[in-house]
């Protein structure tokens, strides 16, 4: 059991399960209001912290710098959530639910804490039910301290990495008639016709004077030939560069605000005038 003296070295310090594993860190020790024991701790958890879980501190030990309670790490995380009002108590009907969450009987909590020669709750000098006799959780941090804290919420934004699609390169094929304009050539036939002089008189004579003859030439064209070839044109690759923008992002925060009574003053703790 933790005793008040080892109150400092618990707030503000680890908090792990049986395991070895962490759940955060004490924020504040609640005190039995007839024996004046540590009974509750309150553990930060959640993101940035901003969550708090009950888990009973009876059977909780101190292990060099941290608290080790003998309970899973789930187990405290899953704890009923409640509401303690600014004079740092926890109502019997919520000390009642943590107690069943915990598995830890209620009537049996209550007898062993009234064993004759006992200083529990039947020794009290207050009434014989459980909620007369203030088995209520007592006050934060020590029953001496009469001050009261004012807490409130901070809103802490982060960011997280998630996938938001996927690109990729696909090569297909695809047909295109292409137009080119080429020059062909060909050949025609034409008549050349010589007259007879000089020059040419011995090759117009040769032969027979009076005959049948018969000349062939043959003509040539050029025709289209396509061919196609593979030549590499240009390398294509997906790159990601990243981009910031901003978001403003909304949420709600609690504050708890202290009242006074009989008495005006500013923010600073001033009496009006």
């Amino acid at each position: 059991m933790i005793t008040q003296e080892q109150i400092p070295a618990v707030l503000e310090h680890p908090v792990y399960d049986a395991e070895g594993s962490k759940i955060g860190d004490a924020s504040h020790v609640f005190f039995d209001d007839a024996t004046g024991r540590p009974e509750w701790v309150s553990i930060k958890t959640g993101f940035f912290g901003t969550s708090e879980s009950f888990v009973p501190i009876r059977e909780a030990v101190m292990v060099e710098d941290h608290l080790e309670v003998p309970y899973a790490k789930g187990m405290v995380k899953d704890a009923p959530n409640v509401d303690v009002d600014s004079g740092g108590h926890l109502s019997e009907s919520e000390e009642v639910r943590l107690y069943e969450h915990y598995g830890i009987a209620w009537d049996n909590a209550w007898q062993q804490a009234n064993q004759p020669g006992g200083d529990g709750w039947a020794h009290s000098g207050t009434a014989g039910t459980a909620a007369a006799a203030g088995t209520t959780a007592g006050d934060m941090a020590t029953p001496q301290d009469e001050a009261m804290t004012r807490s409130e919420e901070h809103m802490h934004v982060g960011t997280e990495r998630y996938e938001a699609g996927r690109a990729r390169l696909r090569k297909y094929v695809v047909t295109e008639e292409v137009q080119q304009t080429v020059p062909l050539r060909h050949e025609e036939v034409r008549v050349v016709r010589e007259p007879i002089t000089d020059a040419n008189v011995g090759d117009a004579l040769s032969g027979a004077e009076i005959s049948e003859a018969e000349h062939e030439v043959t003509l040539h064209a050029e025709r289209p030939v396509v061919e196609t070839e593979t030549v590499p044109v240009e390398r294509v690759r997906l790159s990601t560069e990243e981009v910031t923008e901003e978001e403003t992002v909304t949420g709600k925060v609690r504050k708890e605000r202290i009242a006074t009574d009989g008495i005006e003053d500013d923010d600073e703790g001033r009496p009006r005038r």
